[in-house]
C-alpha cells in the first residue's frame, strides 16, 4: 500500500470532498455546498486538511479555529480504506495546526448516532464531554 498524502485542500478540492461526504460521512449540514466549502477554504485555506492515497480522496477533517478555540468536523475516512491509520494521521496534522496556531484544546463535533465514530473517536484520545448540549439555529 502506497504513503498516505496529507495536505490542505485548494478551491479545485471543493467539489470532490462534497461528493467524498455524501459516500464516506455521516449526515450534511446546512453548509455543506460548494459555497460554504468555498469560503471556509478562502478564509482559511489550511483548515480543511485532506488525506490522499494514489492521488484518490480518502479522508478529510476540518481543523477550524477562530482564535480561540479549537474545532474538529468532518472527519471521514472512505468505508474501503477504514482501520487503516488514516483518521489518526488526520488527526496528527489538525492538532499540530492547533498546536501551532497557539490552541490549548479542541473539541470535535460527533453525531450522536454514529457509534463507529465513537469508538474512533475515544481510541485516539476524546471524550464526550455530557454537561455540554449544542444548540442551534439556521441562518437566513
Amino acid at each position: 500500500m502506497s504513503d498516505l498524502d496529507i495536505r490542505c485542500a485548494t478551491p479545485t478540492d471543493i467539489d470532490t470532498a462534497l461528493r467524498f461526504w455524501r459516500e464516506a460521512a455521516e449526515g450534511t449540514s446546512i453548509s455543506d455546498d460548494r459555497d460554504g466549502v468555498a469560503r471556509l477554504v478562502d478564509r482559511d485555506p489550511e483548515a480543511l486538511i485532506l488525506a490522499e492515497r494514489d492521488g484518490v480522496l480518502v479522508g478529510t477533517v476540518i481543523a477550524g479555529f477562530d482564535g480561540w478555540r479549537c474545532h474538529l468536523y468532518r472527519l471521514a475516512v472512505h468505508p474501503g480504506h477504514r482501520r487503516q491509520g488514516i483518521a489518526a494521521a488526520l488527526l496528527d496534522a489538525a492538532e499540530e495546526r492547533f498546536v501551532r496556531l497557539g490552541g490549548r484544546r479542541v473539541d470535535a463535533m460527533v453525531l450522536v448516532r454514529n457509534e463507529l465514530a465513537h469508538h474512533a473517536w475515544h481510541a485516539a484520545g476524546y471524550g464526550p464531554q455530557e454537561q455540554w448540549r449544542r444548540w442551534v439555529k439556521p441562518l437566513g
